[in-house]
């Protein structure tokens, strides 16, 4: 670490990864309420008697203690902050895109509470076992305003109001503007004021939300491609041809 460090005490937050450090420490990434995403260094968390190794587990909720510098931090200690229930097997992928949109889009030491609580709450919805897309499209639309890239879905971009009835085509660069409903890829306005609402129900509005939210993270990821989006499309490519394998 470089520079003078400050020490954090009984901090929430949420492990988003980690990776080895030398023989029995880690390099943690880290989502903490009040300072944003953050590397941390944990020694001694990897052999079989370490206290730390059962709190250290991803969307569990966290109590961490820190030595916060310039840079990167030291961990000195981790707890849990309260006991919840394991995510279900089918939301374990959903939960770790999540983990991967905070990693690959938010900036380090940028403290982002009201974005801690839209992942908390999120996760929150796929420990309930219903779809997990509608929690997935909410919690993109969510994350793009707070990176500043905030969708307007009520207005075309020549501020025209968006009815309901009427299909649009959303660019990145320029927002909303209207099509017909027979071109390729048109987005029903219904969808989208659905989408403004935070009121997603059936499968046209989650099919039209996922095309422009994906659209809009594409732009934001500026070309990287997400791990979690490539592995979904096999098991979805395994799943409809098994005689393949």
């Amino acid at each position: 670490m470089s520079g003078q460090s400050r020490r954090v005490q009984l901090s929430p937050g949420y492990l988003l990864h980690h990776r080895p450090y030398r023989d029995t420490g880690r390099i943690l990434e880290v989502l903490v309420r009040e300072h944003g995403r953050l590397t941390l260094f944990a020694r001694g968390v990897s052999g079989p008697k370490s206290r730390l190794a059962a709190a250290l587990q991803p969307f569990q909720p966290l109590l961490l203690s820190f030595h916060l510098g310039r840079e990167a931090g030291q961990l000195s200690g981790a707890e849990c902050a309260e006991t919840v229930a394991p995510l279900p097997a089918g939301a374990l992928m959903a939960a770790f895109y999540l983990n991967e949109l905070l990693l690959k889009l938010t900036s380090r030491h940028d403290p982002a509470p009201e974005l801690f609580d839209d992942y908390r709450r999120a996760l929150e919805r796929l420990r309930e076992a219903g779809p997990a897309q509608p929690t997935l499209r909410l919690f993109e639309r969510r994350l793009l305003w707070g990176l500043g890239y905030g969708l307007t879905l009520s207005a075309e971009c020549d501020g025209s109001p968006v009815e309901a009835g009427a299909f649009y085509r959303f660019r990145p660069s320029q927002g909303l503007y209207r099509v017909g409903g027979d071109e390729p890829g048109a987005l029903a306005g219904a969808s989208l004021l659905a989408l403004e609402r935070e009121a997603l129900e059936g499968e046209r509005a989650l099919a039209d939300a996922r095309r422009l939210l994906t659209a809009a993270l594409d732009e934001c990821l500026e070309g990287r491609e997400l791990a979690t989006r490539r592995v979904a499309r096999a098991v979805v490519r395994k799943s409809s041809h098994p005689e393949r394998e």
